[in-house]
C-alpha cells in the first residue's frame, strides 16, 4: 500500500487526515464524513462517494420499475 501514512490518535480520539490525502480526496474543511467499522477497520467515506455507490447500484434497475410501488405492494401483502 504505497499511499499509507502513519497518523496518531490525539486527545478526545481525534485523528488528523494528512493534507496530501485531503487534497487527493478533495476534502474541504467542515465536510461531513461517514464513519463506520467494517471487518475490524475504521472506514471514513464522503457523502458524495456513498451517493455515487448507491447511484451505480440502483442504475441497474430498469427505469420502468418503481421501487416505491414494489415496497407498498409488499407491505400490503404482509398486512393481508
Amino acid at each position: 500500500m504505497a499511499n499509507q501514512i502513519k497518523v496518531r490518535l490525539g486527545s478526545q480520539g481525534r485523528v488528523v487526515i494528512p493534507s496530501r490525502m485531503r487534497r487527493t480526496l478533495g476534502l474541504r474543511e467542515g465536510e461531513t464524513l461517514i464513519a463506520y467499522v467494517e471487518d475490524g477497520r475504521l472506514v471514513l467515506e464522503t457523502r458524495r462517494h456513498i451517493l455515487k455507490l448507491l447511484q451505480e447500484h440502483f442504475a441497474e434497475i430498469a427505469s420502468e420499475i418503481s421501487l416505491a410501488d414494489e415496497l407498498i405492494a409488499e407491505r400490503h401483502e404482509e398486512t393481508t
